[in-house]
This record gives structure tokens, C-alpha cells and sequence, in this order.
């Protein structure tokens, strides 16, 4: 099964990377500046799991794109989804499946709308991953989980198939009959993690610690009740399992998208906050704590943008 890694970053160096470590037929997409320190370095991961060094892994750019691929591994940030469509427009053919692991839910219709509903999977992941600036892969944790599945919940052959590739490969791939809801359950935690964590500027145990755990369950419960209204409410497991994360004192735990902020980087404000704001069905005025967070982030954007503009890619 030829797999098309698009990027080769934190998540998808890690996934792809595992994925040629077990054998597979692994290309990566990438834009020039990371294929020649790639062409260079080669591929490296340090992980608690085990450290692993690919010397010369199969690259390409979006020019030199050779046929068709069986899957498309999509996991680049959602503000760079429009370009990344475009880079790989030439591998998707009529029967290669599309798997993103992007957050949020806005990217579906997207890249439904570009190739088909039909090749587009449901995708997540878990994983806590970071690229160094000399383009080195570390693994912080052991946590590195990969769920797929049909988004109409039916077990395809295309399902099937990926399925069978992530077989025995160093990550745990796992099927899923109800990833549309697992992707749902994961966008509402992200929400509520960055929110909080980005308006105090600190970890949930400083939250904690500041007596304002409550801004954070109430984040938490603002997000789960548009998820309900749009026809995925949050399993109770879920519920119990997200505030005690949101609420743990002494916990170290911040969003990505505040590390993010904390090193005047891109944040995906829209797809993570923005969007789910936007599905409040008429009710956004009543979720008061999502709508300061998600103008937060965007004042921050505004404030970036204002004083580094985005160099062009």
C-alpha cells in the first residue's frame, strides 16, 4: 500500500517514520528547505519508546509528485490545510483514501468538498511530539495513538485496508465504528484546553492554584453543549474524565496553541475556537466564555500580524 505522508513535522514524521521503521511504503511530502535537511540528516525520532533513524527516506515535493497513492496521511496544521490540498492533488486517484489528523471538524468538509466525501476518512490522534530547529522528532511521552475509521461508521475495504497497514507498526493504530464522535469528544477537550490555558496564560495546575478551576469546567461544559446540539453530546466518561483533566491541581499540563503564543507562532484560532463558536446554532451569545477565549486568540493573531507579518511559504 503506497502511503503519502504529507509533511514530515512532530506528527507526521512520527506516524510515517514508524510507519517506513516497520516496512512500509512510506513517502514524504515535503516543502524544499525540509527535503534537503531530510536529504541531509535523514529522518530522526528520540522517543521513551525507542529512538529510530531513517537515513534516506523516500522524499518528494508537490513538482515532482510520481502517480497515484493508496493513502494520504494528512497531518499539517489546519491553516495550512488550503496549501497542502493543492501540494497533493496529483496523488489522489480513484482509489486512494485520504486520512487527516487534523483538529476540528472544519477540515472534513473541506477536503470533502475538494476530492469527494467518498475518500475522506475520519482521523485522530494522541500523541505529544515536538520538531526540533535542527528537524529532529522527540517523542515526550508515551502516548502515541492513531484512530481511524469510516465517518459513516461502516467498516469499508478501504477501512480494511488501512487497517491492515497499521498493523505491527510502532504506534497504536486502532479502528474506530464512531470516530465522527471520537473526533468530536477530542475537538471539545482541545477547545477547553487551549481556551483556559491561553486567556491565563498558564498550566491547569496554576489555574487550579489560582482558585479558578470552575472558568475551566465551565469552558468545558460551554464546548460539550455545542457538540450535543449538533447531534454528538460528549459520553459521560468523557464529561468525568476531561474536567478532571481541566480542574487536576499541580497538574503541568498547557495547550499546544499556548506554546504556540509563548513563541509568537501561528495559532489555529479559527479551526479550534472559531469554528466551534460558529456551530453554537444561534446561540453563540450564551457560550460568554468560548467567545472571550476565541477573541483572545484572535487578538493575538491581529497583534502578530500587525507587528511580523507572514513571510510567504
Amino acid at each position: 500500500m503506497r502511503t503519502l505522508v504529507i509533511g514530515a513535522g512532530a506528527v507526521g514524521g512520527y506516524f510515517g517514520g514508524r510507519l517506513a521503521q516497520a516496512g512500509r511504503d512510506v513517502t514524504f511530502l515535503v516543502r524544499p528547505r525540509r527535503a534537503s535537511e531530510l536529504r541531509q540528516n535523514g529522518l530522526t525520532i528520540l522517543s521513551p519508546l525507542g529512538d529510530w533513524r531513517l537515513a534516506a527516506p523516500q522524499l518528494a515535493t508537490a513538482e515532482d509528485l510520481g502517480g497515484t497513492y493508496d493513502l494520504i496521511l494528512l497531518s499539517c496544521k489546519a491553516y495550512d490545510l488550503e496549501s497542502a490540498m493543492e501540494s497533493f492533488t496529483a496523488a489522489v486517484g480513484p482509489e486512494t483514501a485520504i486520512l487527516p489528523l487534523l483538529n476540528g471538524m472544519k477540515h472534513i468538509d473541506a477536503l470533502s468538498a475538494s476530492f469527494g466525501a467518498e475518500k475522506v476518512l475520519g482521523g485522530l490522534c494522541m500523541i505529544s511530539a515536538t520538531l526540533s530547529s535542527g528537524g529532529v522528532i522527540s517523542h515526550l511521552n508515551t502516548m502515541h495513538g492513531l484512530t481511524f475509521g469510516d465517518l459513516g461508521g461502516v467498516h469499508s475495504p478501504r477501512v480494511a485496508a488501512v487497517a491492515k497497514l497499521f498493523e505491527g507498526v510502532g504506534f497504536d493504530g486502532r479502528e474506530s465504528a464512531s470516530v465522527r464522535q471520537e473526533m468530536w469528544e477530542k475537538w471539545i477537550f482541545i477547545a477547553a484546553l487551549a481556551g483556559v490555558t491561553c486567556l491565563m496564560r498558564a498550566s491547569i495546575g496554576d489555574i487550579a492554584a489560582a482558585g479558578a478551576s470552575d472558568l475551566a469546567a465551565g469552558l468545558f461544559d460551554e464546548c460539550a453543549s455545542i457538540a450535543g446540539a449538533n447531534g454528538f453530546p460528549p459520553s459521560q466518561g468523557h464529561i468525568e474524565r476531561t474536567r478532571e483533566t481541566l480542574t487536576q491541581a499541580g497538574s503541568p499540563i498547557t495547550a499546544s496553541m499556548l506554546r504556540d503564543i509563548e513563541v509568537g507562532g501561528r495559532i489555529e484560532a479559527d479551526q479550534i475556537l472559531g469554528d466551534l463558536l460558529h456551530r453554537a446554532n444561534g446561540k453563540a451569545a450564551e457560550r460568554l466564555l468560548l467567545r472571550i477565549a476565541y477573541a483572545h486568540a484572535k487578538a493575538y493573531e491581529a497583534r502578530r500580524l500587525r507587528e511580523a507579518p507572514i513571510p510567504p511559504a
